[in-house]
């Protein structure tokens, strides 16, 4: 079994920043790509950011230049360092892990989740 556990989330100010932590334990030798994804009410699960093992990083275009993610492996660890946050990034954002996906952007290639952290940015 693979846990993800997500932390780092809560309420800051537009223009502010944030840092996500997400935990991996239990058969973390099964992992090798990791995502952030993020929900809002009446809206689709979207991905923010994806790194596969390597390190190789991508995402999509609301989060390019402003959020940035990495990993440390030695911990179990990814980030995502989320800088000029505005209103609009206002979700859930929950931590993903697959075993092996290709770096998918579709969500149902990660069957490993965290509980999901809130993140609330004021106007």
């Amino acid at each position: 079994q693979v846990h993800v556990v997500d932390t780092g989330g809560g309420v800051v100010q537009r223009g502010g920043s944030l840092r996500l932590s997400c935990e991996v334990s239990g058969d973390i030798f099964k992992i090798n790509d990791m995502a952030w994804y993020r929900r809002t009410p009446g809206k689709q699960r979207e991905l923010v950011a994806g790194i596969t093992s390597g390190g190789l990083a991508k995402y999509e275009d609301a989060a390019k230049g402003r959020f940035t993610i990495s990993r440390d492996n030695a911990k179990n660890m990814v980030y995502l360092q989320m800088m000029r946050l505005t209103p609009e990034d206002t979700a859930v954002y929950y931590c993903a892990a697959a075993a092996n996906n290709g770096g998918s952007t579709d969500y149902r290639t990660y069957n490993y989740w965290g509980q999901g952290t809130q993140v609330t940015v004021s106007s």
